[in-house]
């Protein structure tokens, strides 16, 4: 009788285990979801900030240009080819705004100090929204490489989280360290 006992309670234990791991995946899945939608705002916020920049007549016709088409192709990017995009606009932005004396010469016409310090927010929170988001996708990895998990497939039908990856180093004029303080 006792070993129907332990039997029970391992099994019990076994089934709290998996409900547990299964509840787990469910919360990284979600937080991978929450930090997505999240990655996304800051992506679409410094899209629409780059097109504003480039329609407001401060930039130099060329430069205008060029930074107004990679913001719209960002916007407008499908999901497997949104990573090259948002690449491509981070080094239009670093072209754009490659010297000091460019980020001056906005940030002296009229509504150029906010446009400015509005872009150096947004480009600074891109790596950390980015970062976040792989961190979560780099914890449901982690769970969902246990043996248990996949064997007794307690991810269900989720797909498979995939990391964001591309170029979002900023401007080095927009950062503390390359002198955004000139303007503020």
């Amino acid at each position: 009788m006792t070993t129907i006992i332990w039997i029970a309670v391992a099994i019990v234990a076994v089934g709290l285990y998996l409900s547990w791991t299964a509840g787990r995946l469910d919360r990284l899945h979600a937080r991978i979801d929450a930090a997505r939608a999240a990655l996304d705002a800051q992506l679409l916020r410094r899209a629409s900030v780059a097109q504003e920049l480039a329609t407001a007549g401060v930039l130099d016709p060329a430069a205008s240009i060029v930074l107004y088409e990679a913001a719209h192709a960002a916007r407008q990017a499908e999901d497997d080819q949104r990573e090259v995009a948002e690449s491509e606009l981070s080094q239009a932005l670093r072209a754009v705004l490659a010297d000091s004396e460019t980020v001056a010469a906005v940030g002296e016409a009229p509504g150029g100090t906010a446009a400015i310090g509005e872009l150096t927010q947004s480009v600074r929170r891109v790596p950390m929204a980015r970062r976040f988001h792989n961190d979560a996708v780099r914890a449901a990895r982690a769970v969902r490489d246990h043996r248990v998990v996949r064997w007794l497939r307690l991810a269900g039908h989720a797909p498979f989280p995939l990391a964001f990856e591309m170029d979002d180093e900023p401007p080095a004029h927009l950062t503390n360290e390359g002198g955004a303080s000139l303007i503020r």
